[in-house]
């Protein structure tokens, strides 16, 4: 499933204290037309039925059914440079998976 640095956890905590309605973490992934991937994170009420739950340092997060087998190895990393970001561990392999900064 998708790895979730110290950082990552920190800020998205901070999101979650600013919206305590929607404590959980939702993650999918898309394909767009150029090829590339688009990652995307919201937060929600509860997961969807059909979605893959983890708890991961205090946080519940849901991968969304489709998007579960293309997020497993993910890490999910945040800097305040950069936001968010997904680092896929062997991007060579697939070029649909290069580093999406999500600001």
């Amino acid at each position: 499933m998708i790895q979730i640095t110290p950082s990552a956890v920190e800020k998205l905590k901070e999101v979650i204290a600013e919206h305590p309605g929607d404590p959980v973490v939702r993650l999918t992934v898309k394909n767009q037309e150029d090829g590339r991937l688009q990652f995307r994170i919201v937060l929600v009420a509860s997961p969807e039925l059909e979605d893959e739950v983890q708890e991961c340092h205090g946080l519940t997060v849901a991968v969304e059914a489709r998007s579960a087998r293309r997020m497993d190895g993910v890490t999910l990393d945040y800097s305040d440079r950069g936001g968010f970001k997904f680092h896929h561990p062997k991007p060579d392999e697939d070029p649909g998976f290069r580093l999406i900064p999500l600001n």
